[in-house]
């Protein structure tokens, strides 16, 4: 089952995040807290929507989203992350998952939905082509960390 993800789901979320943290070969890297998500998820403003796959009344996979303003297209979805635990991968849930997303968008009238795929991640590739969806070759993710914001600013 797929539902909008709940405060209280925000333990499992954690754990599917540093699961994919794992999977992407960066487990060190999430520094976020359970507190951080219930607070920027379910706040007066909420910075994200989740959306979180059900099996046996246990979170076995999840989708984090948030919406995004495109000068040339206006309102678009930008989806974080869509994960499932390895032991439920190949069941069907992460297309679910994806084709939520998807309806959402359309739900909501945006004209374009966008996530990032690492470039070793083939089979990932592989569908989201199939899907319809398009790899943009001649663009580049450029993110500063918060080490380089500080280095950065020190350096006015």
């Amino acid at each position: 089952m797929i539902r909008k993800g709940l405060r209280e789901d925000m333990p499992s979320v954690l754990e599917l995040i540093k699961e994919l943290a794992v999977f992407e070969k960066e487990p060190d890297a999430v520094v976020v807290t359970v507190a951080d998500l219930e607070r920027d998820g379910f706040g007066e403003n909420p910075l994200f929507q989740t959306l979180v796959a059900e099996e046996n009344g246990k979170i076995v996979g999840m989708a984090l989203y948030y919406y995004r303003y495109s000068t040339w297209k206006g309102r678009t979805i930008h989806l974080e992350d869509l994960i499932v635990t390895e032991s439920m991968r190949g069941s069907g849930l992460g297309f679910k998952l994806y084709a939520e997303i998807i309806a959402q968008g359309k739900r909501d009238g945006v004209r374009r939905i966008e996530w990032n795929v690492l470039d070793w991640n083939t089979p990932a590739i592989d569908f989201y082509e199939k899907s319809g969806a398009r790899i943009l070759p001649d663009w580049c993710v450029v993110n500063m960390n918060q080490e380089g914001i500080e280095a950065f600013l020190s350096n006015l």
